[in-house]
């Protein structure tokens, strides 16, 4: 054999076996496993502990109504551990008793009463809250913080950027996050990633395990967005060792298992583990998804009606309406109703968020021009949410403008990560 033809063999066997190579495993079992079989959950135990202390506190002392603020505050840690909405509705009762108590007079009640209800997607009545402790004054940086918070979810661009600056202190661990925040949200997750790196410097040296699990989550998800898994992984483990019990740190895990390393089977195991202690209706969504990639259309079915069963509970009010949407335009299912749904988000939330829910509604209705003039006017341009681009490369290729639409599609390769394996599917074959 020539040398020549022996460097073409070479060269063509290497892109080959390129092509065929899995993505490098980053997880490990051992890494996650003592966090997968606990025996018991030690935050919703302590939470209940503080639940009945506080309610004991208030009986010996019914005059003392800032013991109702804690016994709120338990309700609200009782629901970050089992993701019941009935915890989260009691918070939301024993905040309004409080306020009533105080004549809507107190900014910290205030402020806790504005957290539930951005919780509950309720974000007019939080705005509401929040203007009247800023006309009160005290604790106004504090105010203004989750001013800045609740303008955005609305969509207020102009509004959360002018609360911004009115708290801008580079060594606040408060501004950082929330700079990140803006930067990720003008598609600069570089900036966004420097600014949470440096907000977890601040949280690491003050030693609050509450602020460093909930930085170690954010950048755990940033750096996911961003190719950089392992880093993701990692960070998705340190919030684990502070909190073993912490489902959405377990469920980031699960996404790096099935999106990137392409294993459905120990996806499926780690969430199953989490749905028998932690019930947020949005982990059988994920496991229908995985199911679906497997090819068991039986076991997915099984989930998705688990979830309809689960949100048919009236206590969700607008948490879900997002996931409802595309469940009902899958396959047609309740067009009517998930166009009905959709205008309900852009009334309450006109964000380019709320508009992908309304033009895929159309779209799913045939109305391609309506759902072409959103895309256009809303979206574009104003997004750079990987699922938003999706779905309006979707519509612009059923209108016939394929350039625009290829154009996203480059975009949308890079992150099929984010997308997950089914839409990365669909994104081909744009």
């Amino acid at each position: 054999m020539n040398s020549q033809k022996y460097i073409l063999i070479v060269c063509i066997t290497l892109i080959l076996s390129s092509c065929n190579t899995s993505p490098e495993k980053i997880t490990n079992t051992s890494d996650y496993d003592t966090y997968i079989e606990l025996a018991e959950n030690k935050t919703l135990q302590n939470a209940m502990i503080d639940n009945e202390f506080w309610k004991h506190k208030l009986e010996k002392a019914p005059n003392q109504f800032p013991y109702i603020s804690k016994i709120a505050a338990t309700y609200s840690h009782l629901f970050a551990a089992t993701g019941k909405i009935e915890y989260l509705k009691k918070a939301e009762e024993e905040l309004i008793k409080v306020n009533e108590i105080t004549g809507y007079n107190n900014p910290s009640f205030l402020m806790s009463l504005s957290v539930n209800y951005i919780s509950q997607h309720k974000f007019k009545e939080s705005l509401e809250l929040l203007t009247k402790a800023e006309l009160i004054g005290d604790r106004l940086s504090d105010v203004q913080k989750m001013l800045f918070d609740v303008h955005l979810e609305l969509g207020n661009n102009n509004l959360a950027k002018l609360y911004l600056e009115k708290i801008k202190n580079m060594n606040d661990f408060d501004y950082l996050i929330r700079l990140a925040k803006w930067s990720d949200h003008q598609g600069d997750l570089d900036s966004a990633i420097k600014y949470l790196e440096k907000a977890r410097v601040i949280a690491e040296s003050s030693n609050l395990s509450s602020i460093k699990q909930w930085t170690y989550t954010n950048l755990a998800d940033f750096y996911g967005h961003s190719g950089n898994i392992k880093a993701s992984y990692n960070h998705f483990l340190k919030a684990l060792e502070i909190d073993p019990n912490d489902a959405y740190a377990k469920k980031g895990i699960a996404w790096i298992i099935y999106s990137y390393e392409k294993n459905p089977d120990e996806a499926l195991r780690i969430l199953n583990s989490i749905t028998t202690t932690f019930f947020a209706p949005d982990y059988y969504l994920l496991k229908a998804e995985i199911f679906e990639y497997k090819g068991d259309i039986v076991s997915k079915n099984e989930q998705l009606k688990l979830y309809e069963r689960a949100v048919a509970d009236t206590l969700y009010g607008d948490m879900y309406n997002k996931y409802n949407v595309f469940l009902y335009t899958d396959e047609n299912k309740k067009i009517d109703e998930a166009i009905a749904i959709a205008k309900i988000e852009v009334e309450h939330r006109p964000t380019p968020q709320s508009y992908v829910l309304l033009a895929w509604a159309y779209y799913s209705n045939g109305n391609i021009d309506d759902a072409l003039n959103i895309v256009n006017q809303h979206i574009i341009g104003h997004t750079y949410e990987p699922s938003a681009l999706y779905y309006s490369a979707e519509i612009y290729k059923a209108a016939g403008e394929t350039e625009k639409a290829n154009a996203l599609k480059k975009e949308l390769l890079e992150s099929a990560y984010e997308l997950g394996p089914l839409v990365a599917e669909k994104v081909n074959q744009l």
